[in-house]
């Protein structure tokens, strides 16, 4: 996700070899400062963590670990503004969400994805359809809302969106939803008659935050118009859309500093489960190229069942994985959103990312093949894959019509994966896995860094 920004970084602390080299020093900042402007960072932004780097590293000693540290720091202390972090619920539901943002900004289908984050911490959420100047909003919610399985309130009959809202809220209570997302009208420019709406449907929902959605895609002006906002209509944070088709990314790094609003979320891809909090400690992990177990472990809380991965992982220890679990698991897997988003929290594989940039667990011509494999295969052999000699993978061939050749790629395939999983999920699986991570290293080849 902050590929190009970690290269930055990377390239910079590559620079670096010698203890008390300034030239060195001055060298890695003015790469930083060069990659960070191309990255379309804000140029006083970047002036500003250029000197605190400088700064702080002089103040520790110059050196690559003393250069990292300061980097770690000074990226913090720009990201870290105050005010909520991630999603907070109201002491008293329904938690009621305000979402704004200017049309195309991509807030409906924002607030589909922040439907489906809550919905997978098991909450109970209403989608409001509140936007009855954009003709196509309120069906692409109906789709949206229908896809992910999440209530939508809508009533054609009413043509004001504040009357839209008391009544949903009142539904809402009576109905016992844990939050309220409020999805209201965008323009194509900030304009007065749009802003009078929304201080009106602020006035009757009383919302207990009002979220920003901001085109990425937008640059430096996604900046400008969240601080018009925050100064006309006041919001409580920033939700960036459309940041996997921003190939700089740098509109993230300043956003926080300059409107002075955190930044609560990023949406980093086309599926209603790509949508990541924005926490500015692991981000800033991230974006050194260290990874974040903790958002990782996170998501697949919410999406693999704890009994369920208890089950799994005495049958991988037993040598039972079969077919059937094989299925199960990419399924789950398909919920976590984006490959490449997956790839660089895990600590050293951060390069993997851009590798799977493009990869998409609904549509790899490879996982549709293995799907098409399983389901040409009888119960008895997706339960016991030994079963499967030269006769049964030829009937199974014919039946998914791919070739011999092909099914004993894939079947092979299944089986190293199956040998790899029981390998870690033995005492020292961790022990190897944490070795494995190191010896790929971090930012420079540097590990084991304090965080």
């Amino acid at each position: 996700m902050f590929d190009t920004l970690t290269d930055s970084f990377t390239n910079a602390i590559k620079k670096i070899r010698f203890h008390d080299d300034v030239k060195a020093l001055t060298k890695a900042l003015g790469e930083l400062k060069k990659n960070l402007l191309k990255a379309d960072v804000n140029h006083k932004v970047v002036k500003d963590l250029i000197a605190s780097v400088q700064s702080l590293t002089i103040s520790k000693g110059i050196g690559k670990d003393q250069f990292l540290e300061a980097l770690r720091e000074s990226l913090y202390e720009l990201l870290e503004v105050g005010g909520n972090k991630g999603f907070v619920f109201a002491p008293n539901p329904p938690t009621t969400i305000l979402m704004t943002g200017l049309q195309g900004s991509g807030k409906t289908t924002t607030t589909g994805k922040l439907a489906t984050y809550l919905k997978n911490k098991q909450k109970k959420v209403l989608i409001v359809a509140a936007d009855l100047q954009r003709l196509a909003a309120v069906e692409q919610l109906r789709q949206i809302s229908a896809q992910i399985e999440v209530e939508l309130y809508e009533d054609e009959s009413i043509k004001s969106p504040v009357d839209v809202v008391k009544s949903a809220l009142e539904y809402a209570k009576t109905k016992i939803f844990d939050v309220v997302l409020i999805d209201t009208a965008g323009r194509l420019a900030i304009d007065e008659e749009l802003m009078a709406e929304l201080e009106q449907v602020k006035k009757v929902a009383s919302p207990d935050e009002i979220f920003y959605v901001a085109d990425s895609l937008t640059g430096q002006d996604a900046i400008k118009t969240a601080t018009t906002f925050k100064e006309k209509i006041g919001i409580d944070g920033v939700i960036l859309s459309k940041y996997d088709g921003d190939s700089k990314g740098g509109v993230a790094l300043g956003l926080s500093s300059q409107v002075q609003v955190p930044l609560r979320f990023i949406g980093n891809g086309e599926k209603m489960e790509d949508l990541e909090v924005f926490l500015p400690e692991r981000i800033v992990n991230r974006l050194m190229g260290f990874g974040d177990i903790e958002g990782l472990a996170e998501k697949t809380a919410n999406v693999i069942d704890e009994k369920q991965a208890k089950k799994l992982t005495q049958k991988i220890k037993k040598g039972k994985f079969n077919f059937n679990d094989f299925l199960e698991q990419m399924e789950s897997m398909k919920k976590m959103g984006s490959m490449s988003s997956m790839m660089s929290m895990i600590p050293g594989m951060g390069g993997m990312g851009k590798a799977m940039k493009d990869f998409d667990f609904e549509n790899s011509s490879e996982l549709k093949n293995i799907k098409s494999m399983v389901s040409s295969m009888t119960k008895k052999e997706r339960e016991e894959p030994d079963l499967l000699n030269n006769s049964r993978k030829q009937r199974i061939a014919t039946g998914c019509g791919l070739t011999i050749i092909e099914i004993n790629r894939m079947i092979k395939q299944f089986k190293n994966a199956g040998k790899m999983a029981k390998k870690f999920s033995g005492k020292n699986g961790m022990k190897q896995l944490q070795s494995m991570m190191g010896g790929m290293g971090g930012p420079g080849g540097m590990t084991g860094l304090p965080r």
